[in-house]
């Protein structure tokens, strides 16, 4: 068994109106989809998803994964065709409109549909739709699979843990951003799951992970950047202050381009009209 052999997951809910799964609650179905889809949000969470997401995704050096994106039955049709087009030209992308279901279950179904039977593990990462991953990402997921093949045949899941990266905010004037350290952290965070397992990289929580499974710490520089916004689940609930991202200079905005694909001119053109009120 090669990490070669085995095929790359990534999962990506894009305003998905799950049954729980998120920070802030809501008493139905039908007020969440009201949340999710808002003018005002959906067009934020397309701009990261252009700004930050995509652009790092489209130049991974190592092609070979697939990208899940899940997206509501209900979503907007204008909404679910831009969303189509923006992903037209990535041949790894595939989009899967699902029913609401409880999260953790819609999440497994939607990755074992694309999951292919090669009788080696999958491996398997999550993402959001303002966060984004190294260009060499998939590559080092890869490689770091490779140099634990002995865990991986003896364990049903292996965490991969790639704890170095930035929080980032898009904005008219570029970039706001500050690296940090952040063990376990949803983005760059990736696993090993065994072809029979009945739970996936999203039927965990992920500070749960050191709980649960061995996990493979890999301090590389530059692995992730986590998007910092006004819908951040995170950021609903009462008392979160915001961070205060100091804008980037020219050997940020350096490093950004070359770790992550992302532009900052592109961003600075994405974001210079105000979101729709």
């Amino acid at each position: 068994m090669q990490a070669s052999d085995m095929q790359v997951i990534g999962v990506c809910r894009f305003s998905y109106p799950a049954i729980g799964g998120f920070k802030i609650e809501h008493e139905t179905t039908e007020e969440r989809e009201a949340f999710l889809y808002a003018p005002e949000r959906l067009e934020e969470r397309f701009r990261t998803f252009e700004s930050f997401t995509l652009p790092a995704l489209q130049a991974q050096s190592d092609p070979d994964f697939t990208f899940l994106v899940v997206i509501g039955q209900r979503m907007p049709p204008d909404a679910e065709a831009r969303l189509r087009a923006l992903l037209a030209d990535m041949p790894q992308a595939v989009i899967q409109a699902r029913p609401p279901e409880r999260h953790r279950t819609a999440m497994f179904k939607a990755i074992e549909a694309v999951r292919e039977d090669r009788g080696v593990p999958s491996l398997q990462f999550r993402m959001d739709d303002d966060d984004a991953v190294s260009v060499r990402f998939v590559e080092r997921l890869r490689a770091a699979a490779d140099r634990v093949r002995p865990l991986i045949r003896q364990e049903r899941f292996v965490a991969f843990d790639f704890n170095h990266g930035h929080v980032a905010r898009p904005g008219p004037e570029g970039i706001s951003a500050q690296p940090v350290v952040k063990p376990v952290w949803t983005p760059a965070l990736g696993m090993s799951v065994k072809p029979w397992a009945r739970r996936g990289i999203l039927n965990f929580g992920h500070q749960k992970l050191p709980e649960l499974m061995p996990v493979l710490t890999l301090p590389d520089p530059d692995m992730f950047v986590r998007g910092h916004n006004t819908f951040n689940g995170s950021r609903q609930r009462p008392g979160i202050k915001p961070l205060d991202l100091p804008l980037l200079d020219s050997g940020g905005e350096a490093v950004f381009r070359r770790a992550f694909n992302i532009e900052p001119d592109h961003v600075r053109t994405l974001w210079r009209e105000p979101l729709p009120s």
